[in-house]
Order: structure tokens, then C-alpha cells, then sequence
């Protein structure tokens, strides 16, 4: 048999909750008030003026959304009023704790202080004045019943901000890491454009077969610029809908790059040490990318005619590092020209708990050294 889903009981939010609220304590309040009426003890013009001011601190509680420390002046006042003009210890004084504590979890500390303030001097007002049903326990009482409001109301506060600020740092953490996607898609891809469009206007007299080759290495550069764009920006565009099926790219892509490279008058070598194994979504995507920038690196500012990529799977980490025999100056550009590559790949091997080192080697040439760990995800 089906399981039997039981109906949840929900309780109300909102203004729900405030409705609730104020119609629960006008009956509790009228039942005591009512009680008073049946045994004809006190005067009418004060019995409608306790009626009046039930009624008003009941309702204007609806509003406390609105207009919180009003509401919150309104009900301390009227409650006052109230157990000034009646002889019935009616629970009226729960709406102005609530609209206290409404105060309080919006931040407004100063005004929640100084309303808690005010209803404990009216308390001490009463006892000078005289009232037979206030003495110092019940302001000891009440004092600690609001500190205890206030302070409730403040920590959900706290909370609350803690939360908005959480999800503004992951909000700008992800356009961040939107932003290295696209500058890792349009700047290697785009680069490695450039530099076989100027190889095919060089031989396009002298080698017209390896003009035609640039070409069409550039029409499958612009092919492939736009597709990973467009799977990119998709993400944005598809906030509420599935995620794309199209998988990310990764090290298994390495050919492509290679390919690439090539035409751009590179001789890459791949050299891979080690038991590989299925890599983590982010660290195979982070590594792709580390050795997609390092190859663009290579072709537009080092001079580099090889380059050598080693792959290292290791117990716990990927140890990357791709080298070429260069100036060492790959990094030169992105210091004067105010570009991103290294910092970028930086930030991505941070975000997986690892690290990485690009610069001139001794020797010549320039290198990037980089460990993913494979937990870190």
C-alpha cells in the first residue's frame, strides 16, 4: 500500500501571524473584560475607554510591518492606559513585547531600548503612584522579560545580516568565477586567433597550403570561442531551468589544446607520470584551464617555440607544471598591461586548496607550476 502522507499543520507567518496574534489577545483580553461587566463593578465612560484602548493596541498591531516603532510607541502607551483605567490584569501586555521584539530583529536598538526604558519607568510610576497590583517583583519581572525580548530580537537580527552577507560573498564569488571562465574562453582562444591570422598574412604570398591552414584553424578557433561562450553565458541565462548537459571541459580535451598550439607555432609535448584516475569536476576544469593559459602565455609573449606539459597524478594531488623554452617573459604583460592570466590561475588553484607558482626559470624559458588536491572541491 501507498504510504499515507499525513497533513502538515502549518502555523501562520507574516501578517497572518500578526492577525492571529491580536485577535488571540483582543478575546483573551475581552473574556476578562467581560467578566468585570457581569459583576457591575466600575464606571462606564471608563469601561468604554478600556474597551477603546483593547481595541486600538489589538489593531494597530496589523500594521507593525509598516511601521514598527510607531507600532511599538502606540501599543507601550495604549497598554499603559489600560491597566491605568482598568481593574482587570488582562494579557494585553503581550502585543507591545511582540512589537518590541519586532523593533529589535529589524536592528533598531535605540528605539527597542528606549521603549523596554519607558514601559519600566511607567511601572515605577505606577508603584509611586500607588497601584495596588504593581510592586518591585513584578518590575523586576517585567525589566527582565524585556531584556530578554530585546536581546532575542538582536541576535535574530545579527543572523539575519549574517545570512545577507553570506549569500553577497557567494553571489560575488561565482561572478568571479564567471569572470575567469570567460577571460580563460575569449583570451586564449582569441590569442591563439591573432597569432594565426598574422602567420597566414606572412605566408600567404610565399605558402598559400599553410595560409589555408591558418584559416581554417582560425575558423575552428572562432567555432570553438563561441561554442564554450555560449555555454558559459547559457548558465546565467538559465537560472531557473536545468543545468546544462554540455560537460565542462577538462584534461581529456588536452588534444584540442595541443592542436592549437601547434598552429600557432608551438611543438607541445605532454608528458603524464603517475596512475591516472577520473579527476574531480573543479580540478579537472582548473587544470585545463591552467594549462589552456599557459599555452596562450606562450604563444603571444614568451617567443617560445616548445613547450613541455607534465601531468603528475599523485596520492592526494594533481601536480601540474607546464614550461617552455621562451624569453621568461610570459608574465610581462600581464604586469604592465593590467591583464589577469597568472592572478587568474592563481585564484583557481587557491579555490581548490592548492597552489601555484609561474616565472622565469633559471635555465630560460618560463614555467607554471601548479598542485590541485583532489579533496578540495
Amino acid at each position: 500500500m501507498p504510504p499515507f502522507d499525513q497533513p502538515r499543520f502549518r502555523l501562520p507567518h507574516g501578517a497572518r501571524a500578526d492577525a492571529a496574534l491580536a485577535v488571540g489577545t483582543f478575546v483573551l483580553v475581552a473574556v476578562a473584560e467581560g467578566q468585570l461587566l457581569r459583576s457591575g463593578e466600575g464606571s462606564t465612560p471608563v469601561r468604554l475607554a478600556s474597551w477603546m484602548l483593547i481595541v486600538v493596541v489589538c489593531g494597530v498591531l496589523l500594521f507593525r510591518r509598516r511601521y514598527p516603532v510607531a507600532v511599538g510607541w502606540c501599543t507601550a502607551l495604549g497598554t499603559g492606559g489600560y491597566y491605568v483605567l482598568s481593574d482587570t490584569d488582562g494579557p494585553l501586555v503581550v502585543v507591545p513585547i511582540v512589537a518590541l521584539y519586532a523593533i529589535a530583529a529589524q536592528g533598531r536598538l535605540q528605539a527597542a531600548v528606549a521603549m523596554a526604558a519607558a514601559m519600566v519607568i511607567g511601572m515605577f510610576a505606577g508603584i509611586f503612584a500607588g497601584a495596588g497590583d504593581i510592586n518591585g517583583t513584578a518590575v523586576f519581572m517585567l525589566t527582565g522579560w524585556l531584556v530578554a525580548v530585546v536581546a532575542l530580537g538582536t541576535v535574530r537580527h545579527g543572523r539575519a545580516a549574517y545570512a545577507e552577507e553570506e549569500a553577497r560573498l557567494r553571489a560575488t564569488e561565482e561572478r568571479l568565477r564567471i569572470a575567469r571562465e570567460v577571460h580563460d574562453v575569449i583570451g586564449h582562444n582569441i590569442s591563439m586567433i591573432n597569432v594565426q591570422a598574422g602567420a597566414a598574412l606572412h605566408r600567404l604570398k610565399k605558402d598559400p597550403a599553410q595560409a589555408e591552414e591558418a584559416l581554417g584553424a582560425i575558423k575552428a578557433g572562432s567555432r570553438e570561442t563561441l561554442r564554450e561562450l555560449r555555454a558559459t553565458l547559457g548558465v546565467l541565462r538559465r537560472v531557473d531551468e536545468e543545468a546544462p548537459t554540455a560537460p565542462a571541459p577538462g584534461l581529456a580535451r588536452m588534444d584540442e589544446l595541443v592542436a592549437s598550439a601547434k598552429v600557432a607555432g608551438l611543438t607541445v609535448r605532454i608528458v603524464r607520470t603517475g596512475v591516472e584516475r577520473p579527476l574531480p569536476a573543479p580540478v579537472d576544469l582548473a587544470a585545463y584551464r591552467i594549462v589552456q593559459e599557459s599555452l596562450t602565455n606562450a604563444a603571444r609573449h614568451s617567443g617560445a617555440g616548445r613547450v613541455s606539459v607534465r601531468l603528475s597524478y599523485e596520492d592526494e594531488e594533481l601536480a601540474l607544471a607546464v614550461e617552455d623554452d621562451g624569453r621568461g617573459t610570459a608574465a610581462g604583460p600581464a604586469g604592465a598591461g593590467g591583464g589577469s592570466g597568472i592572478a587568474g590561475m592563481s585564484e583557481r588553484a587557491r579555490a581548490l586548496g592548492g597552489e601555484l607558482a609561474a616565472g622565469p626559470r633559471p635555465e630560460g624559458g618560463f614555467a607554471v607550476r601548479a598542485r590541485l588536491p583532489y579533496g578540495m572541491t
